[in-house]
């Protein structure tokens, strides 16, 4: 995973594939603390994280 600032000075984060293409982005974040805990959050809930397919509602 990639930090980012944007313009606003707001920190993301984006999670890249093994061919560095862009597969998630996180939400914004106000401080680079929050946002290293988000991407902790994600480490964490992703691989136990249910898959809801809701295409045919």
């Amino acid at each position: 995973m990639k930090i980012h600032k944007s313009n606003n000075g707001e920190y993301y984060f984006n999670l890249h594939a093994s061919n560095n293409q862009i597969i998630a982005t996180g939400e914004t974040y106000t401080t680079k603390q929050g946002c290293e805990n988000g991407i902790e959050s994600v480490k964490t809930n992703a691989p136990i994280a249910e898959i809801e397919d809701v295409t045919n509602e």
